[in-house]
């Protein structure tokens, strides 16, 4: 596929809003081929501020945010808990492009998250139900020795309930941020803001 390389336009003719630019960067990763496309780094901040990452699937988005899941009793969880403020990375080598945005994450409704776990496959249902997310385990027999029973508790059936401990949150961005490797490093970068509106500010920042 022969992707552009370049925004192909001034801030001054961009977008109003972020959405059609990610829309068309996201549908050109996913036809290149990537490994892992919807690969996103989400960074958040413990009660003591020190940082920490990790990379998480984006599941969806739209105008409200990017929609991610993940188990509630984990440390990413625990720190959207106590600073919902967070970042996400997006970075697409082969296109030379990367996506960062800064927000506010908010679980999603219950009823979202039933829906997309029932659509997940049958083993990546049970994982859920058996890890501890994040905790300290004895050892890998642990997990498989609870795998194996839940296996046979589920045995010919499908009926699997998603655990309350397990759902999605929601990302809606303040930020999000455009850049566009070129060759000579007079890299493209265009930066969307939300204004206290609800609208967007559009500026080109330099490389």
């Amino acid at each position: 596929m022969n992707v552009e390389h370049s925004l192909g336009f001034e801030s001054t003719a961009a977008p109003a809003t972020p959405w059609p630019l990610f829309s068309r960067w996201f549908a050109d990763a996913q036809v290149t081929r990537l490994a892992e496309p919807a690969a996103m780094t989400l960074a958040t901040v413990a009660a003591d501020g020190a940082p920490s990452a990790r990379v998480v699937l984006l599941r969806g988005f739209d105008e409200s945010g990017f929609t991610f899941y993940t188990n509630y009793q984990s440390r990413k969880a625990d720190e959207i808990a106590t600073n919902a403020r967070v970042a996400l990375v997006f970075f697409w080598d082969e296109l030379k492009r990367q996506v960062r945005l800064e927000g506010t994450a908010r679980p999603v409704s219950a009823a979202e998250s039933d829906a997309y776990f029932q659509s997940r496959p049958r083993g990546h249902r049970l994982s859920a139900l058996i890890s501890p997310q994040s905790a300290v385990i004895p050892d890998r027999r642990f997990l498989e020795e609870r795998m194996k029973a839940l296996e046979e508790q589920y045995a010919g059936r499908d009926d699997i309930p998603r655990p309350p401990h397990w759902g999605g949150y929601r990302v809606a961005p303040t930020m999000i941020e455009f850049w566009q490797g070129r060759e000579n490093r007079l890299h493209d970068r265009l930066c969307y803001r939300r204004l206290s509106d609800g609208s967007w500010k559009c500026e080109r920042l330099a490389p």
